[in-house]
């Protein structure tokens, strides 16, 4: 795209309201567009109501895509829909989240456009010297950061949630909606949506947490999650696990953190006898701060640690929960 301009954010929508995701892009975005003086578009397969959040939230042009058939999330549609969008609105940048739809779309995207893709990205600024937007990602289990700009245009980037805040509503800022119909002739779905079944959990998701109280093999058993519970509820957290706590069978799957498990980006990490592992660090290195409570002093976990704690747990954590149940009290 010779005359690519703007920078041109896909919104994610399900059930009539906005992915807390489409927010935290408009953010970025926001920053970058106005750092290259150019628009920040979007683009929106819902209502006139949703365009108009986006609206409020930092978007100067919001493509809202007409379809039925967009009404619910099939590859098979969004692929092409989101394709011809993306080449009408010619933008130099597009962002994506790193989500289930995102990592759907994003690969099939690059490949249609001929174009590179920076996936998973933590922080992105603009240079100017070279006139590219630089992608930075966590690489090696967290151990290095990457440096990548994507080839062609437009770059296509995936960007991990909670790696920025969520843009907040201007009332009253205006913006454009532009009505897109998209050509659908000759697409024909091999699936269809069923049924949507919503998962019951008693917390909130890891992925979701800002904040991530989690345990590992220096707990010593089960029964001494009870500990990071109590602190959990004291911080209005969720409760993670290293793999060996996993393995070991003292906590569900569910609850692991790291490479192969959940990924997170909390505004705290807790991490309660957790060595530091690359695999480990890999599912929280992004927070915004981590704590590390260990007995071992030289355990790696404090090289990554913006605060440590040497000592037992068990003399540790009451007071801290105590503390934090007071200040929420006051």
């Amino acid at each position: 795209m010779a005359d690519a301009r703007g920078v041109l954010v896909l919104a994610e929508q399900a059930d009539g309201k906005l992915a807390g995701i489409s927010f935290e892009l408009l953010n970025a975005g926001r920053k970058l567009a106005d750092q290259m003086g150019e628009p920040l578009l979007a683009a929106v397969a819902g209502s006139e109501a949703q365009a108009q959040e986006l609206v409020a939230a930092g978007a100067d042009r919001v493509y809202l895509l007409e379809d039925p058939a967009l009404g619910q999330f099939l590859l098979e549609t969004a692929l092409p829909a989101t394709e011809q969008v993306i080449r009408a609105a010619s933008p130099r940048l597009v962002l994506l989240g790193h989500t289930s739809t995102g990592k759907d779309l994003a690969p099939r995207l690059a490949v249609r456009l001929g174009v590179g893709l920076a996936t998973d990205v933590t922080a992105l600024s603009y240079d100017a010297a070279s006139d590219d937007v630089l992608a930075c990602k966590p690489v090696f289990g967290g151990m290095a950061v990457s440096e990548q700009a994507g080839l062609g245009r437009p770059q296509l980037v995936t960007v991990r949630p909670k790696a920025n805040e969520a843009a907040e509503p201007q009332p009253g800022r205006s913006g454009e909606v532009e009505r897109f119909a998209v050509d659908l002739a000759g697409v024909t779905p091999r699936s269809r949506v069923v049924e949507r079944v919503r998962e019951r959990a008693q917390t909130k998701r890891l992925e979701d947490a800002e904040i991530v109280v989690s345990g590992g093999r220096g707990l010593g058993g089960p029964e001494n999650f009870k500990y990071l519970e109590e602190l959990a509820d004291a911080l209005d957290a969720v409760v993670g696990a290293s793999r060996v706590a996993v393995d070991s069978g003292w906590v569900p799957s569910d609850m692991q953190v790291g490479l192969t498990g959940k990924i997170t980006s909390p505004k705290l990490y807790v991490a309660v006898g957790i060595s530091g592992a690359m695999q480990h660090m890999a599912g929280c290195s992004s927070a915004r701060t981590i704590v590390a409570i260990n007995t071992d002093p030289e355990a790696a976990i404090f090289e990554k640690a913006h605060f440590g704690i040497v000592g037992d747990f068990k003399q540790i954590l009451p007071p801290l929960t105590e503390a934090c149940r007071e200040l929420r009290k006051s």
